[in-house]
């Protein structure tokens, strides 16, 4: 899955050059590291709508290269501060890295692919909100803690949002005298290539587009998704929205009835929605009686029926998987830190003992 944390990294990434390539695993690599199987079919398109990225490379090789880096024209690559192994433990950098051709960057701290599958697969209202609690608690071991204990990059940790990573994510650009302003509003949770197939044909309704995305509160969303939904709150989900290249702005707890007040407000010149089901408001009204009323609605088809639902499913389906591919992962990886702890307390009594001489 594609996620904030992974745009995060791409955001930083970009920060530290001009031209931003990104390599993208396909199925095929993946299918020979059975420890990794991908949550969806592995899109293109999810990361070239994510708006930092200038370029993609399909099918890029799972080790990094000095060959890879000389083919694309690349100065360095980056990588988050966790570490990705080969099959047989190895450093899938290493060889960048002695050449001096790599940088890092920061992980999302509270977000991870191990966290959201154990979301899933929990089945409360509160999973998002309540990280306390023991249910939650079990699915945490089970998705990021193997037989010898937690590893400091695989495992789940709560998300803490700042204005800081707002501002961070937002555009910071206002609507122009002859933008088309859009208005698009739901859940937006899991962000998934349904979404970016639908933002992207929302963007293509005008010539001069600036889309607005209203998110509705957590609790709005499960009084008309219900189960467990939605999976990701509503930090998470403004992160993961500001994070595409379609969007130009959010309205973060939108009202769930496009009324009046929100169409001035924003001097609103159309209202998309897409074929999914609209859902009555609390009081049995249309949300979208307003906008129907001013001659601004408009249904667009995107062409992607792919739902939240449908990822939710495919993971609890394969929940054994999971559980046994990240507990395998993680056992490499502690392996790999206690090593690389060892060794840096080696160097350190080396260090000590040479200043005592």
């Amino acid at each position: 899955m594609v996620h904030y944390g992974h745009s995060n990294q791409l955001r930083q990434a970009k920060a530290m050059g001009d031209y931003l390539i990104v390599g993208v695993h396909t199925d095929v690599i993946y299918s020979h590291f059975p420890s990794l199987p991908p949550s969806t079919t592995l899109q293109y398109k999810m990361v070239r709508a994510i708006k930092w990225v200038d370029e993609i490379v399909e099918g890029a090789p799972y080790v990094t290269t000095l060959d890879t880096l000389d083919k694309y024209n690349s100065d360095f690559c980056v990588h988050g501060d966790d570490i990705t192994l080969t099959v047989d433990g190895k450093d899938t950098y290493a060889e960048v890295k002695r050449e001096g051709r790599y940088r890092e960057c920061r992980r999302t701290q509270g977000v991870s692919t191990t966290d959201l599958v154990g979301r899933m697969l929990l089945m409360t209202k509160t999973h998002h909100s309540n990280i306390d609690n023991s249910d939650y608690q079990q699915h945490t071991d089970n998705f990021g803690k193997g037989p010898k204990g937690h590893s400091p990059w695989t495992g789940v940790s709560q998300f803490l949002q700042t204005s800081q990573k707002i501002i961070q994510f937002a555009s910071g650009k206002e609507a122009q005298p002859g933008d088309t302003i859009i208005y698009v509003a739901g859940a937006f949770d899991l962000f998934h290539i349904g979404h970016v197939d639908f933002l992207e044909t929302v963007y293509k309704q005008a010539e001069r587009p600036y889309v607005i995305v209203g998110l509705h509160f957590d609790q709005e969303v499960n009084r008309y998704k219900g189960k467990n939904y939605p999976i990701m709150n509503i930090h998470e989900r403004t992160l993961s929205v500001l994070a595409c290249r379609y969007v130009s702005e959010v309205v973060i707890g939108a009202p769930y009835a496009v009324g009046k007040d929100l169409l001035d407000h924003f001097k609103v010149d159309l209202v998309c929605h897409g074929k999914t089901e609209v859902f009555p408001d609390r009081d049995t009204a249309d949300p979208y009686a307003e906008p129907k009323k001013r001659g601004i609605f408009r249904t667009v088809d995107s062409g992607n029926g792919l739902t939240t639902d449908d990822i939710v499913q495919r993971i609890i389906k394969n929940r054994l998987l999971f559980e046994a591919r990240n507990q395998k992962k993680e056992a490499k990886e502690i392996a790999v830190y206690e090593a690389m702890k060892s060794q840096a307390e080696g160097e350190q009594a080396g260090d000590s003992a040479q200043a005592a001489q």
